[in-house]
């Protein structure tokens, strides 16, 4: 199936895209690389800092990320020993995750395609994660705070997993009405 990565939108709950679970990419072609950066555009068009090949229609393992310095901060006098942000967009093609035993911790997020809904979601603090760069070359990397939550959150797209899903009870009850109200008009 031949991409034309100008015509890719992003698709809101509950289109039936965001529950598959998406493919492996067999190789990384030059339409992969154009599909990569059209992703990017789109991610800073929305004023995300990660979208995944599901979100654009696309049942594909690949999603894109860029968690600027001044949004992955953490709070606290001590630097984290492990990064939280990226130095700038970085694309991650048939990512594997890795969760290094740590403390989990609640954390409120956002979605794409999920406008206007926004609750606690309970994730590692860090994490590690394998995966093929934009050139196809392997690289593993391990992060915490925002960067940690941000490839979760990308990867559970590709598994056909929502914010929704792992909502805390008292989100998933704050946010009920809402979700209804996607559900009725998707």
């Amino acid at each position: 199936m031949r991409v034309d990565p100008a015509n890719l939108l992003i698709h809101d709950y509950p289109h039936p895209v965001l529950r598959k679970v998406a493919k492996p990419i067999p190789a990384v072609t030059d339409e992969v690389r154009a599909v990569a950066r059209r992703m990017i555009e789109m991610m800073y068009d929305e004023e995300g800092i990660g979208l995944a090949g599901p979100q654009v229609g696309l049942s594909w393992r690949i999603f894109v990320a860029h968690v600027p310095e001044k949004e992955g901060r953490k709070a606290g006098p001590k630097p984290p020993e492990l990064p939280t942000a990226t130095t700038g967009p970085l694309v991650y093609i048939n990512p594997v995750l890795s969760a290094p035993a740590n403390e989990l911790e609640p954390y409120e997020e956002g979605c794409l395609s999920l406008p206007e809904i926004r609750g606690d979601v309970i994730r590692p603090v860090s994490i590690t994660i394998s995966a093929l760069d934009i050139e196809g070359q392997p690289f593993t990397q391990t992060g915490t705070g925002l960067l940690a939550r941000c490839w979760q959150h990308e990867y559970d797209h590709l598994d056909g997993v929502l914010i929704i899903d792992k909502f805390t009870q008292m989100s998933r009850l704050k946010t009920r009405a809402k979700v209804r109200e996607l559900e009725r008009d998707g």
